[in-house]
């Protein structure tokens, strides 16, 4: 109560009315204020007198500060670094709270589209049956951003969220090789056909009877032989094909964060290079006085411009000023470049294995189903047979 009193005191000066409430009904004690926003002596509104002008200038934008300075004055502790936090809305805490933030729910409805979609245009097309909007545009480089259209709904001045921001499988690329991968794993279906034995014809012709029969003992054999097959079950099967898979998206984010450093030094080599190319013109032209000075710059006007755009884009890249080695660089450059090589084939060994094993699988699948229809065509047929004795 004290600190929420001093609290009120500075940022309203008693000239505000206001009612305050200590809440301890959960593990952190907290206040809520409720002001009066009229100054009873000036009649102004709290915006129009403090709420003005740049936001640093601005009251709401100085609670913070005052809360901290409560905070610690009392001995109590405070968040560092709250620029390092991102807040939510109101809405968003709340689906928080049933583990279906928006941005969860954008994710698997994404990955809905995709089970349904021939390719990345048909993709972009059936974004919108789902109450998603898309938005697409290959020459930028930010080309994809989403947004479920529920939350522009509740907050007409929401903005879509980038692709990247929902993570790496939800890129433009990705989303392409995830159509295409789904379409190869379902792309198998059962080549065994089970043939009806219900039907009148059937029932009508001894000889026809025999021949379907034969034709369904064929498959089902065939089925049973794909079933035993191996010495692994469906279940581990299964399981096995999760596990590759599993290992296989785990090692993207390393992989991502390696491609990154990567660019990174690729960016910085050129860089420095260009700087030590014209560096020693610079010194050289400190290093003179007068008419010398004068007669130098007019001569290397070119790279001691060079120089200058070279030192620029260093500082912009290097901002604490801490330039490393440039053959210490390429060593790890290198190396980086070394390891995501390796990186990439292990990705691609688990992908194929993890394809491998989601085949066979599927393979089991369908030749139990290929059983379990022959079954029930058997005993369709005894039921007929049995209703026609």
């Amino acid at each position: 109560m004290i600190i929420g009193q001093e609290l009120c005191k500075a940022l309203f000066n008693d000239e505000y009315q206001y009612v305050l409430a200590v809440h301890c009904d959960h593990e952190h004690i907290h206040n809520h204020i409720i002001v009066n926003n009229v100054n009873f002596y000036t009649g102004k509104t709290f915006e129009t007198e403090h709420n003005q002008g740049k936001i640093p200038d601005r009251a709401w934008s100085k609670l913070r500060t005052i809360s901290d300075e409560l905070c610690r004055k009392h001995g109590l502790s405070i968040i560092e670094n709250p620029h390092l936090s991102k807040g939510k809305s109101h809405w968003e805490w709340e689906l928080d709270q049933q583990n279906l933030s928006w941005k969860e729910q954008l994710k698997r409805t994404i990955d809905e589209v995709i089970k349904v979609s021939e390719d990345f245009e048909d993709f972009l097309a059936k974004c919108a049956d789902f109450g998603i909007l898309v938005d697409y545009n290959p020459d930028h480089k930010i080309d994809l951003k989403f947004m479920l259209a529920e939350q522009k709904e509740r907050n007409p001045r929401a903005k879509m969220t980038r692709a990247k921001t929902l993570g790496y499988f939800y890129e433009s690329q990705q989303i392409r090789r995830r159509i295409e991968s789904y379409k190869y794993q379902m792309s198998h279906r059962p080549t065994a056909r089970i043939i009806r034995t219900t039907a009148e014809k059937f029932q009508q012709s001894q000889g026809l009877q025999n021949w379907a029969d034969r034709e369904n003992m064929k498959a089902a054999s065939k089925a049973l032989n794909e079933m035993n097959a191996g010495n692994s079950t469906l279940e581990e099967l299964e399981s096995a094909a999760h596990r590759a898979l599993a290992e296989f998206m785990v090692m993207s984010t390393p992989q991502m964060e390696l491609s990154d450093r990567i660019h990174k030094m690729e960016e910085q080599i050129p860089a420095i290079e260009k700087y030590h190319e014209f560096v020693a013109y610079h010194k050289k032209y400190t290093s003179l006085e007068g008419k010398a000075k004068t007669k130098y710059k007019s001569d290397f006007c070119y790279e001691l411009d060079e120089y200058h755009k070279a030192y620029k884009k260093l500082i912009e890249i290097f901002p604490d000023g801490h330039i490393p080695k440039l053959s210490k660089l390429k060593t790890e450059l290198e190396k980086a470049r070394t390891d995501y090589a390796q990186q990439s084939a292990e990705r691609k060994a688990l992908k194929k294995e993890a394809d491998r094993l989601s085949r066979l699988a599927q393979q089991k699948r369908d030749s139990q189903k290929t059983i379990n229809r022959y079954l029930q065509n058997e005993q369709a047929a005894k039921r007929k047979k049995s209703q026609l004795e």
